[in-house]
Protein backbone atom coordinates (compact mmCIF):
# COMPACT_ATOMS: atom_id res chain seq x y z
CA UNK A 1 0.00 0.00 0.00
CA UNK A 2 1.26 3.80 -0.62
CA UNK A 3 3.04 5.03 2.37
CA UNK A 4 0.79 8.47 3.67
CA UNK A 5 0.54 10.85 6.33
CA UNK A 6 -2.78 10.97 8.17
CA UNK A 7 -3.70 14.14 10.18
CA UNK A 8 -6.83 13.08 12.45
CA UNK A 9 -8.68 15.96 13.54
CA UNK A 10 -11.52 16.26 16.16
CA UNK A 11 -14.23 18.03 15.06
CA UNK A 12 -14.57 21.77 16.96
CA UNK A 13 -16.80 22.37 19.73
CA UNK A 14 -20.65 22.33 19.96
CA UNK A 15 -22.81 23.62 22.80
CA UNK A 16 -23.36 20.30 23.76
CA UNK A 17 -19.55 19.77 24.57
CA UNK A 18 -19.68 22.77 26.33
CA UNK A 19 -22.53 21.34 28.81
CA UNK A 20 -20.85 17.78 29.26
CA UNK A 21 -24.14 16.10 27.06
CA UNK A 22 -23.14 12.94 25.28
CA UNK A 23 -23.97 13.65 21.29
CA UNK A 24 -23.26 10.45 19.41
CA UNK A 25 -24.40 9.76 15.76
CA UNK A 26 -27.71 10.50 16.91
CA UNK A 27 -27.60 14.51 17.69
CA UNK A 28 -26.04 16.18 14.84
CA UNK A 29 -25.13 19.25 16.61
CA UNK A 30 -23.70 22.73 14.60
CA UNK A 31 -20.52 24.10 15.92
CA UNK A 32 -21.05 26.87 18.51
CA UNK A 33 -18.25 30.32 18.42
CA UNK A 34 -15.65 28.11 20.22
CA UNK A 35 -16.03 25.45 17.74
CA UNK A 36 -15.17 28.08 14.79
CA UNK A 37 -12.90 29.57 16.66
CA UNK A 38 -11.12 26.45 16.78
CA UNK A 39 -11.81 25.40 13.12
CA UNK A 40 -10.18 28.76 11.97
CA UNK A 41 -7.26 28.25 14.27
CA UNK A 42 -6.77 24.51 12.81
CA UNK A 43 -6.91 26.34 8.91
CA UNK A 44 -4.56 28.49 9.67
CA UNK A 45 -1.94 26.32 10.83
CA UNK A 46 -2.40 23.49 8.11
CA UNK A 47 -3.51 25.39 5.73
CA UNK A 48 -0.34 24.64 3.63
CA UNK A 49 0.31 21.44 4.86
CA UNK A 50 -0.42 19.90 1.00
CA UNK A 51 -3.66 17.69 2.27
CA UNK A 52 -4.86 16.17 -1.12
CA UNK A 53 -8.08 14.59 0.21
CA UNK A 54 -10.39 15.25 3.32
CA UNK A 55 -12.55 12.26 4.69
CA UNK A 56 -15.46 13.36 7.11
CA UNK A 57 -18.11 11.69 9.19
CA UNK A 58 -21.77 12.21 7.89
CA UNK A 59 -22.32 14.63 11.10
CA UNK A 60 -22.29 18.16 10.04
CA UNK A 61 -20.27 19.09 12.95
CA UNK A 62 -17.46 17.44 10.93
CA UNK A 63 -18.11 18.92 7.96
CA UNK A 64 -18.02 22.55 9.73
CA UNK A 65 -15.14 22.32 11.65
CA UNK A 66 -12.75 21.46 7.96
CA UNK A 67 -15.00 23.62 5.55
CA UNK A 68 -12.54 25.78 4.65
CA UNK A 69 -10.22 23.08 2.78
CA UNK A 70 -13.66 21.95 1.40
CA UNK A 71 -14.52 25.60 -0.10
CA UNK A 72 -10.91 25.62 -0.68
CA UNK A 73 -11.57 22.61 -3.19
CA UNK A 74 -9.89 20.13 -1.21
CA UNK A 75 -11.54 16.79 -2.67
CA UNK A 76 -13.83 15.98 -0.10
CA UNK A 77 -15.57 12.16 0.84
CA UNK A 78 -18.08 11.41 3.62
CA UNK A 79 -17.75 7.99 5.23
CA UNK A 80 -20.96 7.39 7.56
CA UNK A 81 -18.68 4.63 8.62
CA UNK A 82 -16.33 7.64 10.66
CA UNK A 83 -19.28 8.52 12.90
CA UNK A 84 -19.51 8.78 16.46
CA UNK A 85 -20.46 6.27 18.41
CA UNK A 86 -24.12 5.74 19.28
CA UNK A 87 -25.33 6.41 22.53
CA UNK A 88 -28.67 5.23 22.19
CA UNK A 89 -31.38 6.94 24.09
CA UNK A 90 -28.67 8.76 26.07
CA UNK A 91 -28.06 10.77 23.36
CA UNK A 92 -28.96 14.42 24.05
CA UNK A 93 -29.81 14.19 27.43
CA UNK A 94 -28.85 16.19 30.12
CA UNK A 95 -26.26 14.33 32.64
CA UNK A 96 -28.12 13.68 35.78
CA UNK A 97 -26.06 11.89 38.95
CA UNK A 98 -27.64 8.39 37.88
CA UNK A 99 -26.62 8.95 33.66
CA UNK A 100 -23.47 10.07 35.42
CA UNK A 101 -22.90 6.38 37.16
CA UNK A 102 -24.08 4.62 34.22
CA UNK A 103 -21.78 6.22 31.80
CA UNK A 104 -18.90 5.34 34.30
CA UNK A 105 -20.28 1.80 34.43
CA UNK A 106 -20.25 1.35 31.01
CA UNK A 107 -16.54 2.70 30.83
CA UNK A 108 -15.69 0.19 33.12
CA UNK A 109 -17.09 -2.85 31.35
CA UNK A 110 -15.13 -1.52 28.23
CA UNK A 111 -11.71 -1.02 30.23
CA UNK A 112 -12.53 -4.85 31.65
CA UNK A 113 -12.66 -5.90 28.34
CA UNK A 114 -16.06 -6.25 27.54
CA UNK A 115 -16.29 -4.18 24.18
CA UNK A 116 -18.97 -5.67 23.18
CA UNK A 117 -21.08 -4.05 25.92
CA UNK A 118 -23.65 -2.73 24.07
CA UNK A 119 -25.41 0.72 25.42
CA UNK A 120 -29.17 1.10 26.17
CA UNK A 121 -30.24 1.40 22.40
CA UNK A 122 -27.10 2.14 20.73
CA UNK A 123 -23.81 0.66 19.93
CA UNK A 124 -20.85 -1.45 21.32
CA UNK A 125 -16.97 -0.50 20.71
CA UNK A 126 -16.85 -3.62 18.72
CA UNK A 127 -19.81 -2.96 16.25
CA UNK A 128 -17.79 0.89 15.94
CA UNK A 129 -14.53 -1.38 15.11
CA UNK A 130 -16.19 -3.05 12.35
CA UNK A 131 -17.32 -0.48 10.96
CA UNK A 132 -14.64 1.80 11.05
CA UNK A 133 -12.61 -0.95 9.33
CA UNK A 134 -14.62 -0.24 6.20
CA UNK A 135 -13.40 3.56 6.38
CA UNK A 136 -9.72 1.90 7.48
CA UNK A 137 -9.53 -0.03 3.87
CA UNK A 138 -11.19 2.86 2.19
CA UNK A 139 -8.45 5.24 3.23
CA UNK A 140 -5.67 3.13 2.66
CA UNK A 141 -6.42 1.71 -0.34
CA UNK A 142 -6.89 4.82 -1.91
CA UNK A 143 -4.07 6.74 -3.50
CA UNK A 144 -3.66 10.00 -1.63
CA UNK A 145 -0.48 10.65 0.32
CA UNK A 146 -1.44 13.73 2.36
CA UNK A 147 -4.94 12.80 4.15
CA UNK A 148 -7.37 14.93 6.85
CA UNK A 149 -9.55 12.90 8.66
CA UNK A 150 -12.39 15.00 10.76
CA UNK A 151 -13.97 13.00 13.18
CA UNK A 152 -15.06 12.24 16.49
CA UNK A 153 -13.59 11.78 20.15
CA UNK A 154 -15.03 7.72 21.42
CA UNK A 155 -14.55 6.69 17.46
CA UNK A 156 -11.44 8.76 16.83
CA UNK A 157 -10.38 6.54 20.00
CA UNK A 158 -11.33 3.04 19.13
CA UNK A 159 -9.67 3.65 15.15
CA UNK A 160 -6.33 4.58 16.67
CA UNK A 161 -6.99 1.02 18.59
CA UNK A 162 -7.28 -0.59 15.35
CA UNK A 163 -4.39 1.34 13.30
CA UNK A 164 -1.68 1.02 16.46
CA UNK A 165 -3.05 -2.92 16.84
CA UNK A 166 -4.27 -1.97 20.63
CA UNK A 167 -6.90 -3.99 21.96
CA UNK A 168 -9.96 -1.97 21.89
CA UNK A 169 -10.24 -1.77 25.84
CA UNK A 170 -6.93 -0.07 25.96
CA UNK A 171 -9.07 2.96 23.61
CA UNK A 172 -8.90 5.34 26.73
CA UNK A 173 -5.23 5.96 26.32
CA UNK A 174 -5.83 8.19 23.54
CA UNK A 175 -6.98 11.49 24.68
CA UNK A 176 -8.28 14.42 23.03
CA UNK A 177 -10.73 17.61 23.18
CA UNK A 178 -12.08 19.57 20.76
CA UNK A 179 -9.84 20.30 17.57
CA UNK A 180 -7.18 18.11 18.79
CA UNK A 181 -4.80 16.32 16.38
CA UNK A 182 -3.45 13.01 16.20
CA UNK A 183 -0.56 13.12 13.63
CA UNK A 184 0.43 9.06 11.76
CA UNK A 185 3.09 7.76 9.25
CA UNK A 186 1.96 5.06 7.66
CA UNK A 187 4.62 3.12 5.83
CA UNK A 188 3.31 0.86 3.69
CA UNK A 189 2.69 -1.91 6.76
CA UNK A 190 2.06 -0.15 9.96
CA UNK A 191 0.99 2.79 11.57
CA UNK A 192 3.34 5.44 13.78
CA UNK A 193 2.25 8.42 15.70
CA UNK A 194 3.91 11.57 15.59
CA UNK A 195 1.61 13.78 17.57
CA UNK A 196 -0.49 12.95 20.07
CA UNK A 197 -3.64 15.06 21.33
CA UNK A 198 -1.71 18.36 19.51
CA UNK A 199 -3.27 21.05 20.52
CA UNK A 200 -0.58 23.64 20.16
CA UNK A 201 -2.51 25.46 16.90
CA UNK A 202 -5.47 26.78 18.68
CA UNK A 203 -3.68 29.65 19.14
CA UNK A 204 -6.87 32.18 19.28
CA UNK A 205 -8.30 30.34 22.63
CA UNK A 206 -4.57 30.10 24.44
CA UNK A 207 -5.08 34.30 24.27
CA UNK A 208 -8.69 33.63 25.50
CA UNK A 209 -7.15 31.72 28.92
CA UNK A 210 -7.90 28.08 27.49
CA UNK A 211 -5.29 25.74 29.11
CA UNK A 212 -3.86 24.53 25.92
CA UNK A 213 -2.03 21.16 27.18
CA UNK A 214 -1.58 17.72 26.42
CA UNK A 215 -0.29 14.32 28.29
CA UNK A 216 0.90 10.93 27.30
CA UNK A 217 2.27 8.81 30.62
CA UNK A 218 2.43 5.44 30.98
CA UNK A 219 0.37 3.87 33.61
CA UNK A 220 -0.30 0.82 35.04
CA UNK A 221 -3.53 0.78 32.92
CA UNK A 222 -1.02 2.09 29.65
CA UNK A 223 1.38 -1.08 30.38
CA UNK A 224 -1.71 -3.07 30.81
CA UNK A 225 -2.16 -2.48 27.05
CA UNK A 226 0.98 -2.84 25.53
CA UNK A 227 1.38 -7.09 25.17
CA UNK A 228 -1.47 -7.48 23.33
CA UNK A 229 0.01 -5.15 20.48
CA UNK A 230 1.64 -7.79 18.99
CA UNK A 231 -1.71 -9.76 18.44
Amino acid sequence: MTPKKIILLRHGQTDYNLRGIVQGSGVDSSLNETGRKQSVDFYSAYRHHGFDQVYTSALKRTHETVQTFIDDGLPWQVLKDLNEISWGKHEGEPITPEEDRYYQWMLKQWQRGDTDHKIDGGESPDEVALRLKSAINIIQSSSHQNILVCMHGRAMRVLLCLLLNYPIRCMDLFEHQNACVYELQFTGTMFHILKHNEVSHLKSLASLGFHLSKSLSVSERDLACLPDRQG
